[in-house]
């Protein structure tokens, strides 16, 4: 698969706690550059990072992130402040305790509450995979495919654990044909990015693949 081909399913990403501006306006200059899908970036740096690609490249960014236990109503007013700063794609952190509660109507009405609060926008749900069971797994796919939104993601990248390719091959299996999947966590090389795209991944969240695009002899 030429380079080009993985990059346009990139969100570029940089969530590291002491990102800087000048790191994070790195990272737009090279989504930008590289052809990446968007930008995966902090709430707070989402108005200055809209304000400086000017509607060349999607603003995306986290709400109730990294673990997921702020209230709905915290989580919808941060995606409505991210959408009015800029952000064009919402990634959300699930509620896991609830998963673990099987508080599964509660669940359903967050993810559905955030979606409406994004107003048409793109609203990825991340259920954190590696802390999750097979059957909790497989639920989350039915709860997610019901909800409304448009990706089911892996995970954060802060838990311990990311992507997999088995994971991705299961919500495959389970998910509506309407739903889609980001994997996101530890996706370091052009052959990690390829395999997680063939096994029906839509997206990948990286920072790792620009970088080793950038190593290729050009």
């Amino acid at each position: 698969m030429e380079p080009s081909e993985l990059l346009c399913r990139v969100d570029h990403t940089l969530l590291a706690q002491t990102a800087t501006w000048a790191e994070i306006r790195q990272i737009c200059d090279d989504g930008l550059h590289w052809g990446c899908a968007s930008v995966c970036i902090p709430p707070s740096y989402v108005k200055q990072a809209a304000d400086y690609l000017k509607g060349a490249l999607p603003v995306c960014t986290v709400i109730g992130f990294p673990n997921g236990y702020s209230t709905t109503a915290i989580k919808c007013a941060e995606a409505a402040d991210a959408l009015q700063n800029g952000a064009e794609e919402i990634d959300m952190v699930i509620n896991l305790g609830w998963v673990k509660d099987e508080n599964w109507a509660a669940l359903l009405a967050e993810i559905q509450a955030v979606k409406a609060a994004c107003q048409g926008s793109v609203l990825k749900v991340i259920i954190e995979t590696c802390l999750l069971t097979e059957a909790e797994k497989i639920r989350l796919c039915k709860i997610v495919s019901q909800s409304g939104a448009d990706y089911i993601k892996t995970s954060t990248g802060f838990a311990g654990g990311g992507a997999t390719r088995e994971d991705v091959a299961l919500l495959k299996t389970h998910i509506a044909p309407h739903l889609k999947i980001k994997a996101a966590g530890g996706i370091a090389t052009l052959q990690d990015a390829e395999d997680f795209l063939a096994l029906g991944a839509d997206r990948l969240g990286t920072s790792r693949i620009v970088k080793a695009v950038k190593a290729l002899p050009h």
